[in-house]
């Protein structure tokens, strides 16, 4: 997570330069974080986006959003091996109208659900150093020491290792984190089962 005056001081920099800022969205855009887009939390407003994969619900298909003034691309200048492809365009549209439809306040509402249960988890686990992120998109850092934050790495495949078992699929990401991205139409209820064999599949291996 960025410090929060980071992105529109980011933001105030490009402009001040001339320079273009670019936020790449592809994981954290269309709706993960409780917002259509991660940069609304800090009021920036890019030059171009960069989507795909939640676009259009997983199926093939990426997007650059930017105004008018940058797109005056001449034919042939652009290509993508799945650009057009109706069955995922057909998608990306059912996508838009289920975010406005109500997936966009369940990210967010299960978002501060998901984090809560985590953070009441870390006060109480030593190896848990830090629970970070916004909405459906939450990472839970482990760690050999909680002063020092040595990362542990070993611990954190453990525990992945351990919750498939149990039935849970996690992936880790970065050196030591554990990352949360269930589909934005999760339930409360899926969601506490998975937290609990999370937690249990933790104090397993710890």
């Amino acid at each position: 997570m960025p410090p929060p005056d980071c992105l529109p001081a980011l933001a105030a920099l490009a402009r001040r330069h001339g320079m273009l800022l670019v936020a790449d969205e592809v994981q954290s855009g269309m709706g993960r974080t409780g917002r259509m887009f991660a940069c609304e939390h800090w009021g920036v407003q890019p030059d171009i986006v960069a989507l795909a994969k939640g676009v259009a619900s997983g199926l093939p298909l990426g997007a650059i959003i930017a105004p008018a003034r940058l797109m005056q691309w001449p034919p042939g200048a652009h290509a993508s091996t799945f650009g057009g492809n109706p069955l995922s365009c057909a998608a990306a549209l059912v996508t838009l109208d289920l975010l406005a439809e109500g997936l966009l306040e369940n990210a967010a509402s299960l978002g501060r659900r998901l984090k809560a249960r985590l953070s009441a988890r870390a006060a109480s686990c030593p190896a848990i150093g830090d629970v970070r992120g916004l909405g459906l998109m939450v990472g839970v850092e482990l760690v050999r020491d909680r002063e020092t934050r040595e990362p542990a790495p070993a611990l954190r495949d453990a525990v992945v290792a351990e919750a498939f078992r149990r039935g849970l699929l996690l992936l880790g990401c970065g050196t030591s984190v554990v990352r949360f991205m269930p589909a934005l139409n999760i339930t409360a209820e899926v969601l506490d089962e998975g937290l609990s064999i999370f937690e249990e599949s933790l104090a397993a291996v710890v």
